[in-house]
């Protein structure tokens, strides 16, 4: 009994969120005492398998097939259901990506099983492997479990677990290559969904500055531009600030935005709705500047600054200023 990661990569390179479901898994296995392997999907994944293979794993399975040059759900379920046959796992991890949620359901379902997606977190009681799910967009918790036996499959929420705390070592690559049939693959790939240039993607960034309602009017957003530009940070926002068309929609954290799990998230006016923490609980380190003291924003943060934040930005700004002089 074991368990297996199953990595994800788009045009020879990774998705972010492939590591955080590796340290997921190498959690799990650890608290389990069983080990974990990892499998990258595609066609001429060598290099990936290779660089995969640099954590502490006990194998990396490089699933090669040029039917896996581009993905589709048919060619990924008939690879993974025959890899996943071979090798025995008891839990297959995924990262909770939209390719992950196109076919991990349908490849579930080949075992009498299901996924338990977006995942948070895991306990056992009573011998009972316990998962927690957010649901109604966060504002509520449910505990899972599985009635049916192994493989149970599982996608872990981005920014539930941290992609750096993912164990470094040495491990085997294996090639294993499935029986494919182009038959069988009944969807013919399109062209990539390409975001526009001006879009940002602010799950990758290291630090964010954050504004929401407290700033009061679109005409003071400069304060809070010039905090992030002396951080070197993205600017982010609350829904009601997106909503207003104070700043695009690309820039929203929360339920109905992105989910960021940044080194430093600083967050400016932002009460603290549930909607806006789910996107934004990951963060490493969270300082909130808000004046009122019962907000609940100050329930997730580290650092909390209860002030008025038309007073409080210039002065971090030119202590900030002042530090890096």
């Amino acid at each position: 009994m074991s368990v297996l990661v199953v990595l994800e990569e788009q045009g020879r390179r990774w998705h972010r969120l492939s590591w955080e479901a590796l340290a997921a898994g190498q959690q799990l296995a650890s608290r389990r005492g069983v080990p974990v392997s990892a499998a990258v999907v595609g066609n001429g994944i060598s290099e990936l398998a290779n660089e995969a293979a640099r954590r502490q794993l006990e194998t990396v399975w490089a699933v090669e097939h040029p039917l896996l040059e581009t993905y589709t759900a048919d060619g990924f379920t008939a690879a993974l259901e025959q890899l996943i046959r071979h090798a025995g796992p008891a839990v297959v991890l995924f990262p909770h990506t939209y390719q992950t949620r196109d076919y991990a359901p349908k490849l579930a379902a080949r075992f009498g099983s299901a996924l338990a997606s977006d995942v948070i977190r895991w306990s056992v009681e009573d011998g009972r492997w316990i998962l927690v799910r957010q649901v109604f967009q966060g504002k509520l918790q449910a505990d899972v479990t599985f009635l049916c036996p192994p493989p149970h499959f599982v996608s872990v929420q981005a920014g539930a677990f941290r992609a750096d705390a993912a164990i470094a070592g040495e491990a085997p690559v294996t090639v294993f290559r499935p029986e494919l049939d182009a038959r069988l693959i009944r969807a013919r790939p399109g062209e990539p969904f390409r975001e526009s240039q001006r879009a940002v993607d602010l799950s990758s960034a290291e630090v964010i500055v954050a504004v929401g309602r407290g700033i009061k009017e679109k005409e003071n957003l400069p304060l809070v531009e010039r905090l992030a530009e002396v951080l070197g940070a993205e600017l982010g926002a609350s829904r009601p600030i997106c909503d207003s068309g104070w700043l695009p929609m690309e820039r929203q954290i929360g339920s109905s935005g992105q989910t960021v799990a940044p080194k430093l998230y600083v967050a400016v006016g932002i009460s603290g709705a549930i909607q806006h923490l789910v996107g934004m609980k990951g963060s490493r380190t969270i300082v909130a500047i808000n004046k009122d003291p019962e907000a609940p924003i100050f329930e997730v943060a580290d650092y909390g600054i209860v002030g008025d934040l038309f007073e409080v930005v210039p002065a971090l700004v030119e202590e900030i200023r002042k530090a890096k002089t």
